[in-house]
């Protein structure tokens, strides 16, 4: 029976998943097929059908198992630990975290990556929103930079790069 989730039909999202994220590095969302995805996966359009409503659907779902991944790895709000988890978590899904960016999402920053009670302080509360958003798109920068550079540095030179924005800001 295909039950939602069955061991069967979540490695058949699995496969569709790796092979739009596949195909998206190569093509365009408006040129990848439903076709495509089924000659990659050896899955029948059914299959298909019966998890995705179209491409975009594929692709929005895609957008949200990211984002619950991400959100997964964030358990102990400690800064430095956070964020070297958050570069961690980068470094082994850059294929993902790619294919997010060209879908023109940007990360959104979490309470374990941006120090907002730090912020609040620093900040005196003056401007805060207008320092949150500097930071989110400066942290969104970042990681597209680190990704186009191949992750070349570690995520632990990540983690210090970003805890160093925050040295001396009183």
């Amino acid at each position: 029976m295909n039950t939602k989730n069955n061991k069967r039909r979540r490695e058949s999202v699995e496969k569709i998943e790796k092979a739009f994220v596949n195909l998206y590095q190569e093509k365009e969302i408006n040129e990848i097929s439903v076709s495509d995805i089924c000659k990659m996966t050896g899955l029948n359009r059914s299959t298909f059908y019966a998890n995705f409503l179209d491409i975009y659907d594929l692709a929005e779902k895609v957008k949200e198992r990211l984002e619950n991944d991400f959100s997964e790895v964030f358990i102990e709000p400690n800064y430095t630990d956070g964020a070297l988890k958050f570069f961690e978590h980068i470094k082994d899904n850059q294929l993902f975290y790619k294919t997010y960016f060209k879908l023109c999402y940007d990360i959104k920053t979490t309470v374990f990556v941006y120090d907002d009670k730090r912020a609040r302080r620093d900040f005196e509360n003056k401007n805060i929103k207008y320092h949150i958003e500097f930071f989110r798109s400066g942290l969104n920068a970042i990681i597209k930079l680190w990704l186009e550079g191949g992750c070349k540095e570690s995520p632990s030179e990540m983690a210090e790069i970003l805890k160093q924005e925050y040295k001396g800001r009183r």
